[in-house]
């Protein structure tokens, strides 16, 4: 067969034909007995590429705040001045360039400049202007490093997501947690090493998201993200029927993984062996779970700083605490959404709202995680898949308004392994428009979280179709100015 993942399976089926079940049954054995392991951050890596990390990492994990909808830059971290002076004249031509917009503004008469109604101070040491409306994470500004140039391909929000996620606009290819844990493998037996938490929003639900960003696409499928549900059961299946013991669900997984091992053997399928490998991973998280999701044991201290939701199941603050549990226990990808940033309209009643939920949290995060030590070796990335425009989506208002998708130009941040604290990279023009200096695309950023992860993106490849298939995909570069 022409897939490299093919033949190598030919070989190992041969060698199970000729030795039997034994070797498998004794690994399993050895899973099941109550001698599985209890590895954290600091162990070898588990079912790792050869040669990986390509260099010393910087960061051992990642934690990827996502902010589903695209939030508005020109409103929380690129203040722009000159907007204000230009209120209700037309967007220049020579900053439009005839770049093209959404249809959902393309039949207005006029691209009216609207300035932002919040505003904007320094912080910190490092004088890092943030607006009004993330108080908190202004207070960890010297801990940040703010990209206020980052561009993306993508004008809707399905091909943006998709882009940010797995590298395409176009659906099929495997996301960053999953070519993350196809190259380092895992850092705790008990945990899959990629795992996602959606927050349920208070009021509006925000757009829908798919579970193929967390996928594996061509990859095999035991490294696609799992996700942590808010309410019930975490994880779907994961407890035992009623009436069915401990030792039972034993026996029953080792006939299922003899017979799949036998099938495997036979056909020589890579997702046989995922399979088994996913059934052993379920029943070691049947432990485990249970006690990561316990909050129990975290001080007032801790849970107060998160802020006041994070009694809440669901809530991004509650999902913010639980990704520091998720990276105490080796989880190696973390991944947390939180929708509802798009404010087409109303944008000065919901924007606001939608601060108040992730800035203290998100901040918190940063603290607790600098306060236990494990910032130096923890990537913690925050954003949308775009920003928003500089001209009003409707009518410019200096009270009541909207903004339309904006890809051209946006801001986030960055903290931790192995990022640069305390400054800015990049800027964007007078409008906000387009990049200005240093700009910085989504295959630059992916680019560079791999090389904080002791990954060359050039390096780390898949062949799928007849062809070598990476995150990138024949792009990026990384952002050495940032990196420490």
């Amino acid at each position: 067969m022409s897939c490299h993942q093919y033949e190598n399976m030919h070989s190992r089926r041969e060698f199970l034909e000729k030795t039997g079940l034994g070797l498998g049954a004794g690994a399993l054995a050895h899973l099941l007995g109550g001698c599985a392991s209890t590895s954290t951050a600091g162990d070898p890596h588990i079912n790792g590429l050869p040669g990986l990390p390509h260099f010393a990492p910087k960061a051992k994990r990642v934690i990827c705040l996502f902010q589903s909808g695209g939030p508005s830059h020109l409103d929380l971290l690129d203040p722009k001045p000159e907007l204000e002076r230009q209120f209700d004249k037309d967007l220049p031509d020579s900053i439009r360039r005839g770049q093209r917009i959404t249809g959902m503004v393309a039949s207005q008469a006029r691209l009216a400049c609207q300035p932002s109604r919040f505003k904007f101070t320094r912080h910190g040491k490092c004088g890092t202007e943030v607006s009004e409306l993330l108080p908190h994470i202004g207070g960890i500004a010297d801990e940040i490093c703010v990209l206020r140039s980052v561009h993306t391909d993508a004008i809707n929000h399905d091909p943006a997501i998709t882009f940010f996620q797995t590298g395409s606009q176009l659906p099929g290819r495997p996301s960053m947690g999953a070519w993350t844990d196809y190259g380092l493998g895992r850092m705790n037996d008990n945990l899959p090493s990629f795992v996602v938490l959606v927050s349920t929003n208070k009021e509006r639900s925000g757009q829908g998201l798919l579970a193929r960003l967390w996928g594996s696409g061509f990859l095999p499928s035991a490294h696609q993200g799992v996700q942590f549900r808010s309410a019930g059961e975490p994880v779907l299946y994961l407890r035992d029927p009623e009436g069915l013991s401990r030792e039972q669900r034993k026996t029953l997984l080792e006939g299922a993984n003899a017979l799949n091992r036998l099938n495997l053997a036979k056909a020589g399928d890579p997702e046989i062996s995922a399979r088994i490998s996913q059934a052993e991973m379920a029943y070691r998280m049947q432990a485990s779970v249970p006690d990561l999701m316990d909050l129990t044991g975290e001080s007032k201290t801790v849970m107060d700083s998160y802020g006041p939701d994070v009694s809440t199941p669901g809530s991004f603050a509650r999902n913010a605490l639980l990704a520091r549990r998720l990276a105490e226990k080796g989880v190696r990808f973390i991944q947390l959404y939180h929708r509802d940033w798009d404010h087409h309209g109303s944008l000065q009643d919901q924007l606001p709202k939608m601060a108040r939920d992730v800035d203290q949290p998100a901040a918190a995060l940063v603290r607790d995680l600098k306060q236990r030590g494990m910032l130096d070796e923890t990537l913690v990335i925050w954003g949308g898949e775009f920003g928003r425009t500089p001209y009003a989506q409707g009518g410019a208002n200096r009270q009541k308004y909207g903004r339309d998708h904006h890809g051209k130009v946006f801001s986030l941040w960055m903290a931790g392994g192995g990022i640069k604290p305390g400054m800015t990279y990049g800027t964007s023009d007078d409008f906000g428009f387009n990049p200005q200096e240093n700009p910085v695309h989504i295959h630059d950023l992916q680019a560079t979280i791999l090389h904080c992860l002791g990954i060359n993106h050039e390096r780390l490849t898949y062949r799928f179709q007849g062809r070598q298939f990476r995150l990138t995909d024949v792009h990026g570069h990384v952002v050495r100015d940032i990196v420490a």
